[in-house]
């Protein structure tokens, strides 16, 4: 084990951000609903920058929604393994309805976290892209697309832990990589963290009404030019 929970993991996150010049100026961070939103919302608190959602969905295979093929993130970005679906003899279009499915999902859930709020202006900010731990990548890789579409001015993917391979692919990707703990045998996420439960769709809520109430509260409060708090701290 190396995290405690997601809140360790955000915490020992945005020290090496800090460590690596990052603040809160220009950038806006995302975490990925659910697991990387607790991990973005204290990466948030740290910089002092605004928190948003990027809402991305997998797509698994046809009876065997567990196996991932791909995601679908908002905007209409879609994103396919088409190694892995070969490999299965899985074509294009034995996943129009999962595809289907989950872009229904990623609508509902993007009205469900944002409550109506619009998200913040990314064009031309940095933006620090937070997940919990990567994987195959397939939905930070369908997040990227989906947050190039909006123009940023750089993307930073920030994540506690990921496969080695998988982190070396997305790298051309973005513009940084901050990676406390990258390792080649990530057999489990869970062997990560002490406390890996599931996030609730309730608490991606709550701490996103937090952070951005708060957020705002401090920036109208703050004088012209100074650094903009972020949300507090839990």
């Amino acid at each position: 084990m190396y995290f405690e929970d997601r809140v360790d993991a955000g915490r020992r996150l945005a020290r090496r951000l800090l460590e690596a010049g990052y603040t809160g100026e220009d950038t806006v961070v995302v975490g990925l609903p659910r697991g990387g939103v607790p991990v973005a919302y204290e990466v948030a608190s740290a910089l002092g920058a605004p928190l948003d959602v990027c809402v991305v969905r997998k797509v698994g295979a046809p009876n065997y929604p567990e196996l991932g093929l791909g995601a679908v993130a908002e905007g209409g970005v879609v994103f396919l393994d088409r190694k892995r679906m070969d490999e299965l003899d899985i074509t294009e279009d034995d996943l129009r309805g999962p595809i289907r499915q989950k872009t229904e999902e990623v609508e509902e859930r993007v009205a469900r976290f944002r409550q109506g709020a619009p998200p913040p202006r990314v064009e031309g900010q940095r933006i620090l892209l937070v997940d919990d731990c990567i994987a195959t990548g397939a939905t930070v890789w369908a997040a990227l697309q989906a947050l190039r579409a909006r123009k940023p001015g750089r993307i930073v993917l920030a994540v506690p832990v990921a496969q080695t391979l998988t982190l070396n692919a997305l790298r051309p990707l973005v513009d940084d990589v901050v990676c406390p703990f990258s390792t080649l045998s990530l057999f489990s996420i869970g062997q990560w963290y002490l406390d890996f439960r599931q996030v609730p769709d309730e608490e991606v809520v709550d701490l996103l009404t937090l952070a951005r109430s708060t957020f705002e509260q401090r920036r109208r409060s703050s004088p012209p030019g100074s650094a903009h708090a972020g949300p507090p701290p839990r």
